[in-house]
């Protein structure tokens, strides 16, 4: 589950051995090319007409079956996965051989690996010897300014922002009026106006707006209209400039991973500035700043600035280190009707070593990707024994998921199956632990978007859930408004976007959560089981119903 992209909005082991190493599993090695399986003699058997085959298979994804992948995946011996690390690229290969040996295709054309789709990635770190200068005065990199996202200033450069108040555009409100800020430098104050009592006067309840609550909504308004960078200040009195610096060093300092891409990014780069700085750029004081965003709240409109900006020289460089990273896909070709595809997803990737310590990732999504492994193999060996799916199932494991939903964005914009062709994705992300909000309570799993885009496929989810599995049906992250704002957070978004049906399978998060403590001995396998049998029961009946299901609906 990806939590960078949310990390700055919030600002917020067991030692497993080896599984290999322990001769728990052994993987054996075939030949990369496809191969088509051959129908075993079971085949030829007739089945019982009282035998369900949905619960057949589905019995094969077993609580011992998960644990046997997932003592390997979320051991320490794979480095906790990171992408485009040498964990990332074990995991992918792990689950390469599991497709392979399961009988499954590797349809990914012109490679040399039929299983793997390969693209790169950037490792991105900040160089040594940033600069910021205004007038004669000197200011230091992580003390009195620091960046997020990218740089463009490569060498000393002299920049004079061009200064637009809060930063905001909406209906009835426009920093941005009668401006042109194309190509150029901005300075905007973080937050948004308030009244004396620190309610903000731009809702209708007083309660914090976008505006307020994430630099990120700014930074969008200003490439959108065309800015080269933006320079966030706070003049908030409880704000602590230090403090809130000193916190986020370490994700500053630590290397980031970003997408290859010819893409204009969909927001400006960000750098963040003291108030001293800030002061000292607008060439006032902390007294007449105050007194001018008081008029702005008092008027509940852009008041215009009586600040003469001064210019500033500023050099901060980004090194990049590029990194070949892989997504692995399972084909299993359907009968009757095999250009229907169905995709079940999971990611294989983690954070990595942290500090010295492992980040296994048992759970996000160690138990995802083993979930799908168990289900390819019995989607596979039920074709095997003759009753093989009549829509076509791609089984695909996806990586850079905790960087950005890297890989389902990299398949979706390099689909091995056209996504006119593809009926739904049943996404599978952190299904092996009890969140706080159902401790003691009755099996569930929390299932998110499956009518935003076709109504029908919630209906069929709940009618398998009541036949088969029984569990509690959570959609309280299907709200909209709902903070978290899950739905934008995992792979099956990618696919979204796209006018494909999703339904994303989550336990919610945990204290373990995003820490090295996420280890397999803290896995329930029995919930695990269940819930990976819903969504094996779901794929079940859509890939073998008869009729395809519709995008019908368009729900926030």
């Amino acid at each position: 589950m990806n939590k960078t992209l949310l990390l700055l909005a919030c600002l917020t082991l067991a030692d497993i051995a080896p599984a290999r190493a322990q001769g728990k599993v052994k993987i054996k090695t075939k030949k990369s090319s496809p191969v088509r399986p051959a129908k075993s003699e079971a085949a030829t058997q007739p089945t019982p007409a009282s035998t369900d085959l949905s619960v057949k298979y589905a019995d094969l994804v077993s609580a011992e079956r998960l644990r046997t992948h997932l003592a390997v995946l979320a051991s320490d011996e794979y480095e906790g996965r990171e992408t485009g690390t040498k964990g990332q690229h074990m995991a992918a290969a792990y689950i390469t051989e599991q497709f392979k040996n399961a009988g499954l295709q590797g349809p990914v054309p012109n490679t040399a690996d039929l299983y793997q789709q390969h693209f790169n990635v950037e490792q991105v770190t900040w160089a040594e010897g940033a600069t910021l200068k205004v007038g004669n005065t000197s200011y230091a990199w992580l003390t009195d300014f620091y960046g997020l996202n990218d740089s463009p200033f490569t060498e000393e450069t002299t920049v004079k922002p061009v200064f637009v108040g809060y930063g905001i555009e909406q209906p009835g409100y426009s920093d941005y009026a009668g401006l042109d800020v194309k190509g150029k430098d901005l300075l905007v104050v973080l937050g948004e106006p308030t009244s004396a009592d620190g309610k903000a006067v731009l809702s209708t309840d007083g309660s914090p707006t976008k505006w307020g609550n994430d630099y990120r909504a700014k930074a969008l308004v200003a490439a959108q209209k065309g800015a080269r960078t933006v320079f966030f200040v706070s003049f908030n009195s409880t704000s602590n400039f230090a403090k809130q610096t000193a916190r986020l060093t370490p994700y500053i300092t630590r290397p980031s991973t970003v997408m290859v891409s010819d893409d204009k990014p969909s927001r400006a780069p960000a750098f963040f500035v003291s108030p001293a700085v800030g002061l000292q750029v607008l060439g006032t004081t902390d007294a007449a700043i105050q007194a001018y965003l008081a008029k702005i709240a008092a008027a509940k409109q852009p008041v215009p600035a009586p600040f003469k900006v001064k210019p500033m020289q500023i050099k901060a460089v980004r090194k990049r280190t590029t990194l070949d990273t892989q997504n692995v896909l399972g084909f299993l070709e359907g009968t009757d009707k095999k250009e229907d595809v169905i995709v079940i997803s999971a990611h294989h990737d983690h954070l990595g070593i942290q500090d010295g310590k492992v980040f296994n990732g048992a759970d996000d999504d160690g138990s995802g990707t083993t979930a799908i492994i168990s289900m390819a193999e019995a989607f596979a060996q039920a074709k095997k024994e003759g009753h093989g799916p009549r829509r076509s199932l791609l089984f695909l494991s996806v990586t850079g998921e905790e960087k950005g939903l890297f890989g389902s964005e990299y398949y979706s914009k390099h689909p091995v199956f056209p996504l006119a062709s593809t009926e739904v994705d049943l996404n599978v992300d952190m299904i092996g632990r009890t969140d706080p909000e159902h401790e003691g309570k009755a099996d569930y799993v929390y299932v998110i978007g499956s009518d935003k885009l076709a109504s029908e496929l919630k209906v069929i989810n709940e009618a398998q859930n009541k036949q088969y599995t029984q569990l509690d049906l959570d959609y309280r992250f299907d709200d909209p408004d709902d903070p978290n704002r899950f739905y934008y957070r995992s792979d099956h978004y990618n696919f979204a976007v796209n006018k494909v049906p999703v339904a994303f399978f989550f336990n919610g998060v945990h204290a373990d959560y995003h820490q090295d403590t996420d280890e397999i001995s803290k896995i329930q396998f029995d919930k695990m089981e269940k819930r990976a049998r819903l969504v094996f029961h779901t794929a079940w009946e859509l890939a073998n119903r008869d009729g395809r299901i519709v995008v019908d609906s368009n729900k926030p």
